[in-house]
């Protein structure tokens, strides 16, 4: 069932092809009904074998991300990641990185919505969840015409040590011997991440996560903070305040230190969220993700608001505010 923002009779949803090389994938565009001009917006999920719709479960929050927006007259377009759509090919290469997992698709789908009649050229922006937050100042750098970001629980810990806190926090969770051999085995793996012997050669297994050595060196030399304070182009960082993955104290904290001097930064925390910015209460689990349920709608109303062209829109300040 759509969630209650979502309203399908306000728009019309066609497939595409984003990209021209043997490894292009297959997407969405979700276009609003009539002719005036309107601002885009290309969604990016997590790092991973995610499809267009970072179908989790039963819950697909990028899918409604983009119906909330259509609904709302902004136009969408989504797509599968390669390492979903052509995963044994993805699987095989051992010089395969972030940059060539994200930027390629993300820039070319930017030109795709803006060849779009009813999409303003110029209002075009990119929207990324988690790990697509994180490396959206990248795509922005590489492509001078997008609009502006939104940022979605951004990563800004390096995620070596982001992985071994997450697994810290499930082992309190649920204690044992699984538990604690799992934080051994991510210290381990981390420890191999950040030493000065990883290189490309550095068999996968032995890494965090199966990524290849080349991946790794790519994430290491990669700043997504300082990326973004050296972009000339307003942002919107929102973080749900019950995130243990993304978190407001290891990963927020640096977003707003290290664009503390941006006047057109918009920082929101979403207190009752999560880490996908489903609402809740108490400490986030696992087990909250497993029921069928729907993005926050202030965060689809925000998003909308912040898109939307107004005389305040990127206002010489920046807004750090909780929602209940």
């Amino acid at each position: 069932m759509p969630p209650s923002y979502a309203n399908p009779k306000k728009f019309a949803e066609h497939d595409v092809t984003v990209g021209s090389s043997p490894l292009a994938v297959p997407g969405t565009l979700s276009l609003p009904h009539g002719h005036r001009k309107r601002p885009g917006v290309v969604l990016l999920p997590p790092m991973g074998s995610f499809d267009r719709d970072e179908t989790s479960g039963l819950n697909k929050p990028l899918k409604d991300l983009a119906w909330g927006l259509a609904s709302r007259g902004v136009a969408v377009l989504r797509f599968d990641m390669v390492t979903y759509a052509h995963s044994q090919q993805v699987a095989t290469r051992r010089d395969f990185t972030m940059a060539e997992e994200y930027v390629p698709y993300a820039v070319a789908a930017v030109h795709l919505l803006q060849q779009q009649p009813t999409v303003d050229p110029t209002r075009v922006f990119v929207l990324g969840h988690s790990m697509g937050g994180k490396v959206a100042p990248r795509i922005a750098t590489a492509e001078p015409s997008i609009a502006g970001l939104v940022i979605m629980a951004g990563d800004t810990q390096p995620m070596q040590r982001s992985a071994i806190r997450v697994a810290r926090y499930l082992a309190r969770l649920s204690p044992g011997p699984a538990s604690e051999a799992a934080v051994e085995t991510m210290t381990r793996q981390a420890a191999l991440v950040e030493s000065p012997e990883l290189s490309s050669s550095t068999p996968a297994r032995e890494l965090l996560f199966g990524l290849s050595g080349s991946y790794w060196l790519d994430l290491r030399s990669y700043d997504p903070v300082s990326t973004a304070a050296a972009l000339d182009r307003p942002m919107l960082i929102l973080q749900g305040g019950r995130d243990y993955q993304v978190t407001v104290e290891d990963d927020l904290s640096r977003w707003k230190e290290g664009l503390s001097h941006r006047p057109d930064v918009t920082i929101q925390i979403y207190e009752a969220d999560n880490h996908l910015f489903f609402s809740g209460t108490g400490p986030s689990t696992p087990a909250e993700y497993d029921p069928a349920q729907h993005v926050d709608p202030a965060v689809i109303a925000d998003i909308a608001a912040w898109l939307r062209p107004h005389p305040g829109m990127f206002a010489r300040f920046v807004r750090v505010f909780s929602r209940e």
